[in-house]
């Protein structure tokens, strides 16, 4: 994407279609909060389903990167991304942790569930490697760990850890078949996700919203939401408290807030994308493609010796002097 482009989707994504969604969902005159029906505890539909589907949404109108760099992407620094994976799961337990804005039991529990989803989607997602490919990596383990943070987001403090551990591994398996499909898919060739985005995001949001829909405790939500907040249970909990047009109502909310977010964010991230078009190419040309986007800013990552500007060092032949204060006295 063209780096003046993005500056402009930015904050009109933010503005028009983040925004939005968050207030329709989580504010108390949002449409599909009015009655307080819509069960999403830190953003999985918010956030996640929302940023996931705009960015395939945006990837399909810029277009897809030119063949030689979609044939041969290795990762660039492994270790770099694994201190990024463990600073994003220990920020996880404030952005879960401190939805319900004190330090009570449902912010105790978040933090539990949160961690507790995530290890066991990460390692069934291993798992599936293991199987399928006959060995593990670390890329996919880093795939699983965001996917079961992105599904345990809507029910942190709303589900009981055994709840967690099934969202956990749904969590590594559905996100995993749907990207092992996407990768022999048409549509893979038309829509350039190279990070896995909408699978990551996308599909484990909305995983994460319809099972919070199904396992949501009736007492947690009267205690996040308020006693005058009328949630109805999940449906696991409707069918034991033989309740179970309550539960299919719930489950009904659950999917309507899915296609809200959904819909709006295709719809806005377009028309976002082609009024950028007007002024500015949303696309890199294909000589800054061929240059790599870091040169095309005058900079890259990583030059081996003798390929920078730089040259060889440059040696003072004269002793530093130091500040008088810096001497010995």
């Amino acid at each position: 994407m063209n780096f003046y482009a993005w500056m402009l989707f930015v904050p009109l994504w933010l503005t028009f279609s983040y925004s939005v969604g968050a207030y329709s969902i989580w504010s108390g005159n949002g449409f599909l909060q009015e009655y307080g029906e819509i069960i999403d505890f830190s953003g999985g539909y918010v956030i996640h389903l929302s940023s996931g589907v705009a960015g395939f949404t945006a990837a399909y109108w810029v277009g897809p990167r030119i063949p030689h760099d979609r044939q041969h992407f290795p990762p660039n620094n492994i270790i770099h991304m694994l201190g990024g994976a463990g600073l994003l799961w220990l920020g996880w337990s404030g952005f879960n942790g401190g939805s319900p804005l004190s330090a009570n039991m449902l912010s105790a529990l978040a933090i539990l569930n949160t961690h507790f989803c995530t290890a066991i989607s990460l390692l069934v997602w291993m798992g599936l490697d293991m199987y399928y490919y006959k060995k593990s990596s670390v890329s996919g383990a880093v795939q699983g760990m965001i996917t079961g943070l992105v599904c345990i987001t809507p029910g942190a403090g709303l589900v009981e850890p055994w709840a967690a551990f099934v969202m956990g591994v749904l969590a590594g398996f559905v996100p995993w078949y749907t990207m092992m499909v996407h990768k022999i898919s048409t549509l893979y060739q038309l829509v350039d996700d190279p990070l896995a985005v909408f699978h990551t995001h996308s599909v484990a949001g909305l995983l994460g919203g319809i099972l919070s829909g199904i396992f949501a405790k009736p007492s947690y939500l009267r205690m996040y939401y308020g006693a005058e907040k009328f949630h109805r249970p999940g449906l696991v909990y409707s069918v034991a408290q033989g309740q179970l047009r309550d539960g299919l109502i719930q489950m009904g909310y659950q999917l309507l807030g899915a296609g809200f977010i959904f819909v709006w964010n295709v719809f806005m991230t377009s028309l976002i994308c082609i009024s950028i078009s007007k002024f500015v190419n949303l696309r890199m040309s294909d000589d800054a493609l061929k240059v790599g986007d870091d040169a095309a800013h005058g900079e890259e990552a990583y030059a081996l010796w003798g390929d920078g500007e730089l040259g060889p060092p440059m040696r003072l032949h004269r002793t530093p002097r130091l500040p008088s204060f810096c001497r010995r006295s």
